[in-house]
């Protein structure tokens, strides 16, 4: 049986009315002094600070509440919505000897850049859906077969959206007929992600 290897290439977040993309743009060669995220918001870029610091900050003035800090001083940052969530994203390629372990199929054009990404939600309800949304419900059951080598869901047609940015699933719970006061977190996938509630509060890890 063949394999289907799952990365987050992008996430696309939805919140009061504003449209944020963060996604690892496509490299041949990994440098890691070269800078691989991409942020745009409402469809313009942002320009996260020149100075390859940790803590440098971008700020928007026309959304007061979001900040943009470097965790690193290149592929890292904190994408972080006042009283309503936090997303901590690391762009990260996958090496040559990984592939060759593993034979993910990294190519010379290619080498699979994608995120790690870390969550934080600060005001959710029992109300909440998603592949990784559902797991913070008080009534979750994990279904999940852990003796199997490569554990799977299931339920795609349940949380697919017509697009990245398309809050259109048959569980979304956000939307313009909904008054845009909640937040929606969509991914574009690049292949396998392990998801776990292993850090404090309300938070989820995914990485490879």
């Amino acid at each position: 049986m063949s394999r289907d290897f799952t990365w987050i290439q992008a996430i696309a977040v939805l919140f009061d009315g504003h449209r944020l993309y963060l996604g690892a743009r496509k490299t041949g060669t990994w440098d890691d002094a070269v800078e691989h995220l991409d942020i745009t918001l409402d469809g313009e870029h942002v320009y996260l600070p020149a100075d390859l610091i940790e803590g440098a900050k971008w700020t928007s003035s026309r959304v007061p509440e979001l900040a943009v800090p470097r965790t690193k001083a290149t592929n890292g940052v904190l994408v972080a919505v006042a009283g309503k969530f936090s997303v901590r994203a690391n762009a990260v390629p996958i090496t040559g000897e990984e592939s060759r372990v593993h034979r993910y199929g990294v190519t010379a054009d290619d080498c699979l850049a994608h995120l790690e990404l870390a969550f934080k939600f600060d005001a959710l309800t029992d109300d909440v859906h998603g592949v990784v949304g559902q797991t913070y419900r008080s009534d979750y059951v994990n279904h999940f077969d852990v003796r199997a080598s490569m554990p799977t869901m299931g339920g795609d047609a349940t949380f697919t959206t017509s697009s990245l940015f398309a809050a259109d699933c048959s569980v979304a719970r956000y939307g313009v007929s909904r008054g845009n006061d909640g937040a929606a977190v969509q991914s574009e996938l690049a292949g396998t992600v392990t998801c776990a509630s292993g850090m404090d509060g309300k938070r989820v890890m995914c990485k490879k």
